[in-house]
């Protein structure tokens, strides 16, 4: 979570409570003004031990699985299971996010309009593995790509305000293929600590969320807390990745 210092969390001088982060708001604009300030703390410069750990859990043996990045930002995971052989997805507020992407991983690309979504861009590259969508993720839809048969959710759940976590839930479902394998990462602490994002998401919202649509796995609980949090102010941090799948119908 330390990669999230420049976005919300950080030593308080008023204590927050959990009604702070139901009320707490980022205006798109924010997140494109992050990007352009080089405030991106949250970005990783490597797969993500979870993801690395649990991988074989979303493709189960699948080759070619069309993977969805929800707010993707340059996500060097992308690279990674496109080199795989799957077809990666992601959605991005931010242009110069998606362009550091390519550039970052040395990779061409085209860009085009995308017609179904008014002022969104679409940029893909050129061996056609990786489609970035520079848009508002709530305006994106299975319309426009098909369905998916992995999700890989770090960083998403957590920075969505609160208050649209259920328009949020009903996007991904809607995205969710049959066979879809949905793995989630949520972070849990004190939210009287901190405003966010990321926000907490305990396992109650998890299942509140998704519960009557999927399945829900706890896969991994790990201890995340190091000294830069408890200079937070924090005095616990658990870091939890979830396997969503869709009730069989």
């Amino acid at each position: 979570m330390d990669e999230w210092t420049e976005v919300g969390c950080g030593v308080n001088n008023e204590k927050n409570s959990m009604n702070t982060q139901v009320d707490r708001v980022m205006d798109l604009s924010e997140w494109k003004d992050r990007w352009q300030e080089g405030r991106i703390g949250f970005h990783q410069l490597h797969v993500h031990k979870m993801l690395e750990s649990n991988i074989e859990k979303i493709l189960c043996g699948r080759k070619g699985v069309q993977v969805f990045f929800p707010l993707c930002g340059k996500a060097v995971d992308m690279k990674w299971l496109a080199d795989m052989g799957h077809s990666v997805v992601g959605v991005e507020i931010s242009e110069k996010g998606i362009k550091q992407f390519f550039e970052d991983q040395n990779l061409n690309y085209s860009e085009e309009l995308v017609p179904d979504i008014p002022g969104a861009k679409v940029f893909k590259s050129t061996d056609g593995k990786i489609s970035l969508y520079q848009c508002d993720l709530f305006k994106f839809s299975s319309a426009i790509t098909g369905k998916f048969g992995g999700i890989w959710d770090r960083g998403s759940l957590v920075a969505i305000n609160p208050c649209d976590r259920q328009r949020y839930a009903t996007l991904i479902s809607s995205l969710m293929d049959q066979d879809c394998r949905y793995l989630l990462d949520t972070l849990q602490y004190d939210p009287e600590l901190c405003r966010g994002p990321p926000f907490f998401v305990p396992d109650e919202d998890v299942e509140n969320l998704f519960g009557k649509t999927c399945d829900i796995q706890l896969l991994d609980s790990a201890d995340a807390f190091t000294d830069k949090h408890r200079e937070w102010g924090l005095d616990y941090l658990i870091e939890k990745v979830h396997l969503l799948t869709p009730k069989v119908k």
